[in-house]
């Protein structure tokens, strides 16, 4: 590993990799790439690629592959059981990407990274940060990598690491939010389902959400709240959430499991993207309810935008002006999925009852469907 480099970017999920290919591509010298785990992410996680994302993507040149490999869907309904409250259509959205592309993260990553290679970059695997330190041109940072110490003085350091991101904690930034009560399952199931695989649904039900979104290879995605959730969903689980959450006129029925887990969503922003030489991106910087599947496209957005900043010459007030602005876009983001959050989960059966004919209503609205579609596409962030 290179003792000095311009850039030391911190994580290699999907925020990591989109800003060390685009850095890669403008020509950007003396960038390093470092993540902990041995090898890149083989579960699906993230699964949703939204039009915004795809846009920002085409000048790295993946776009294409992201689209060939995934799973074009147009439509997203919300339903109470058999009864339709509204339809978003993306079809005629502003974008040349008129739907939700669903590709599972492992996938999504593994393209970033062939195209990373391609343009002749790297990632150092397993390589951890242990500490850095903030010089008056730099950083210096100790690396544990594949158990050999090593050092790296960087002129940036960019903390793609996550929700526990050591890069933000050891820089001081706060990270404030909470964590929600509920806690989630996840299911990657092949199943037969009646109604296709043309749309995501969302149901409400009196016990509680559960939405279910198709996937390339014929699986589709089951996301459900519970309050007790077992650590490995069974597929008995997951089959008497569906039938007594989703359809009831005509069930779906799970064949088998392909992948399960649970996990708690918080809802929390870093005080800034930027302080002094530290930068922050993805979940790093950001964390919210996965509602909209917002995250893992804001964390790329973040990191392409970066990219072009730093490949500009890192102009400090240039990357003041990126940090306040991806800044107020967490707070956007974070604030819109806490809202369809709370209204998913309420309990209570007059406030279900409220917000189904709320819904019901603003669904014949066709401003607000529009609205709503160029929001969930992420083409109202600039």
């Amino acid at each position: 590993m290179m003792a000095e480099a311009g850039i030391l970017i911190v994580g290699a999920g999907p925020s990591g990799l989109a800003l060390a290919a685009v850095l890669q591509r403008r020509g950007v010298e003396s960038v390093i790439a470092v993540d902990r785990r041995p090898a890149g992410a083989n579960t699906s996680r993230a699964a949703v690629i939204h039009a915004r994302t795809l846009e920002v993507l085409e000048p790295l040149g993946v776009t294409s592959t992201l689209t060939g490999q995934g799973l074009r869907i147009p439509t997203f309904r919300v339903r109470d059981r058999d009864r339709v409250l509204v339809t978003i259509d993306l079809s005629g959205i502003s974008s040349a990407y008129q739907f939700a592309l669903m590709l599972p993260q492992d996938r999504t990553e593994q393209i970033l990274l062939n195209r990373l290679e391609t343009l002749g970059g790297a990632v150092t695997r397993p390589c951890e940060l242990v500490s850095f330190t903030e010089t008056s041109d730099g950083v210096e940072a100790t690396l544990l990598d594949n158990g050999t110490t090593r050092t790296v003085r960087a002129s940036w350091i960019v903390g793609c690491d996550g929700m526990h991101s050591r890069v933000r904690d050891q820089a001081g930034i706060a990270f404030s939010g909470a964590e929600y009560q509920q806690s989630f399952v996840l299911a990657d199931v092949r199943m037969d389902w009646p109604l296709g695989r043309e749309e995501v649904s969302l149901f409400f039900s009196p016990a509680g959400l559960v939405v279910v979104a198709p996937l390339p290879r014929e699986h589709f995605r089951i996301v459900a709240t519970i309050d007790d959730a077992p650590e490995l969903p069974s597929r008995s689980f997951m089959q008497e959430l569906i039938d007594t959450r989703g359809p009831s006129a005509r069930p779906g029925h799970i064949h088998d499991i392909v992948w399960s887990s649970r996990f708690r969503i918080h809802h929390r922003v870093a005080q800034t993207p930027r302080s002094g030489r530290v930068l922050l991106c993805g979940d790093a910087a950001h964390v919210h309810s996965p509602a909209g599947g917002q995250g893992m496209n804001t964390g790329i957005q973040d990191a392409v935008s970066l990219a072009e900043v730093l490949a500009q010459g890192a102009d400090s007030a240039a990357l003041d002006m990126w940090a306040a602005e991806r800044h107020r876009v967490a707070n956007d983001i974070v604030a819109f999925t806490d809202r369809m959050t709370r209204l998913a989960t309420m309990k209570s059966s007059g406030g279900q009852a409220i917000r189904n004919a709320a819904i019901s209503i603003a669904g014949h609205m066709p401003f607000l469907r529009s609205e709503f579609a160029r929001r969930i596409a992420e083409l109202n962030i600039d």
